[in-house]
């Protein structure tokens, strides 16, 4: 039964700075954490009153990936910020060797049935990328080392994106079986040319270093000094954009059509996971990587699929982050 078939899902999962963006380092005072542990997103407010807040994934021992937990705060993170006057702009960098190894599939997707596992990737992914195409003030990445899949596309959505020299950016999604998300459909062909787009989305699975990034445009900066030198070019390009008046480099349309092109694209990556295609790539990976049981658990799921598929959800052209669909507890 379908049910059943999913209730046995397996867990596994250019150089040199712009001179009119360079600035000297950017004091801060750091937020104490609330609980005992530290948080997965650390928060720090500049306390040169530019009221530019840093927002840092802590899991380095992880690559910064971004599990279920740690996007909750994100999203809380993002959403206090929204309504605190205090922060005027965010800065998104990570800890570590890595910015982020992007979503970690093991922690996002668990037992359930299939319908109900496609509708929780749709609104789960839907909610990602809204919460970064929503935030009203200027958001910026200072990508410290390599960023991949959702951590790469969600860059494209913010209003700047400046990286240090050991950053590479990397989109797996031709070798998972999935299709581009992040609207990374749309704005990696229009931001780079459709050439580059479909190198690094498609099967050559280019991925482009810092250097590589900044020439095909897909970045802004390369900062070549170090973490807080990347920090405070972020921080300072963050500050001239609320010194023009604090908006997001897109207007309404824009946020319109990229919001109905990540409905689009989340219910065509929830499909895809309960596609052949995934499945099979899953039965190859691991196959790959030895793991002879997980391969042919995605092997009898690819062939007994016509038994348990469930129809393909449709996308949810009236998301709303504080709706049924996109609304979280803290």
């Amino acid at each position: 039964p379908a049910s059943r078939m999913l209730r046995l899902w397996p867990r596994t999962g250019r150089l040199g700075v712009t001179s009119r963006w360079a600035t000297a380092h950017v004091p801060v005072r750091h937020a104490s954490a609330t609980t005992s542990t530290a948080p997965l997103v650390e928060s720090s407010l500049s306390d040169s009153g530019t009221g530019v807040l840093t927002l840092t994934f802590n899991n380095p021992d992880k690559l910064n990936a971004w599990t279920l937990p740690l996007l909750k705060q994100l999203f809380f993170q993002l959403q206090d910020a929204t309504l605190d006057p205090a922060v005027k702009g965010v800065v998104l960098t990570g800890k570590g060797k890595y910015y982020s190894a992007g979503v970690d599939l093991s922690a996002i997707i668990k037992p359930m049935a299939p319908t109900k596992l496609i509708r929780q990737i749709r609104d789960q992914n839907q909610r990602l990328f809204a919460s970064i195409l929503e935030f009203p003030k200027p958001i910026a990445a200072a990508v410290n080392g390599p960023a991949i899949g959702a951590a790469v596309t969600s860059t494209l959505l913010m209003d700047g994106c400046f990286a240090s020299p050991s950053a590479t950016f990397s989109l797996p999604f031709a070798k998972l079986g999935v299709p581009p998300e992040g609207g990374s459909s749309v704005t990696f062909a229009e931001r780079m040319g459709a050439a580059n787009a479909q190198r690094m989305l498609g099967e050559e699975n280019w991925t482009p270093t810092a250097a590589e990034a900044l020439q095909a445009k897909l970045i802004d900066g390369v900062v070549q000094l170090g973490p807080e030198e990347l920090l405070a070019t972020a921080s300072s390009f963050v500050e001239q954009r609320i010194a023009a008046g604090g908006g997001r480099r897109f207007g309404r349309a824009e946020l319109a059509r990229l919001s109905r092109v990540n409905a689009d694209e989340s219910a065509e990556l929830a499909n895809a996971f309960v596609s052949p295609k995934f499945l099979g790539a899953m039965e190859a990976f691991n196959r790959n990587k030895k793991k002879a049981q997980l391969a042919a658990f995605f092997r009898a799921a690819r062939i007994t699929l016509p038994l348990w598929q469930p129809t393909f959800i449709q996308p949810n052209y009236d998301f709303k982050l504080d709706g049924p669909d996109g609304a979280i507890t803290r």
